[in-house]
């Protein structure tokens, strides 16, 4: 691959990751509400099974999405559910100090099964594989597109993660962080109208 197609990739690719979406806006809340430390599994999963997508889309599972419609309407349907799922959830999280009575940070492989059902990650691994595959090198330029966008896009990610935890300190009053959970919610809620029009 041609060093300015590589940095032209790497510029997409971190963009992409470090903007607003479904997984940042996670990874903001579990930072708040769990810590980076317990957040890692969560950013690894997203790591992983964007990869995994990525691989999947430059294989093939791209063409058969677009030669099946309804298909894809199903993935985004399930993917908007299940969103929704995650803002309720995200909007019942309670104190701080209650956070060792049962709730949780996203485990790995929820937030690789995740991938496959966000809107966004479809978006994002569809056009980087139309804009940076190389037909001449098919194979090995859709492994390095995915290998570029893990390796740039999980310490990208990570930002948010450190956000989160950044903000903890001005959320320890119970009422600043259920109005902090409930933003993060209804955000999360608010990133679907653009994938889903």
């Amino acid at each position: 691959m041609p060093i300015d197609i590589l940095l032209a990739l790497s510029v997409f690719s971190f963009v992409t990751s470090v903007t607003p979406g479904p997984n940042n806006l996670m990874l903001l809340a579990s930072g708040v509400n769990f810590g980076f430390r317990r957040t890692i599994p969560h950013m690894l999963g997203i790591g992983s099974g964007f990869g995994f997508l990525l691989l999947a889309v430059g294989f093939g599972l791209g063409e058969i999405l677009d030669r099946a419609p309804m298909l894809f309407l199903a993935i985004k349907v399930c993917g908007a559910a299940y969103l929704l799922w995650l803002a309720w959830r995200i909007a019942q999280s309670g104190p701080l100090e209650a956070r060792q009575s049962g709730a949780r940070p996203m485990r790995f492989l929820e937030a690789t099964a995740f991938q496959w059902v966000n809107p966004k990650g479809w978006v994002m691994a569809i056009g980087a594989m139309a804009v940076y595959v190389d037909p001449g090198k098919y194979a090995l330029s859709v492994m390095l597109v995915a290998a570029i966008f893990v390796a740039i896009g999980v310490p990208a990610i990570s930002l948010w993660t450190g956000m989160g935890v950044g903000l903890r300190r001005f959320l320890d009053r119970p009422a600043a962080l259920r109005i902090f959970n409930w933003t993060m919610a209804l955000l999360l809620v608010a990133s679907l109208w653009p994938m889903l029009r």
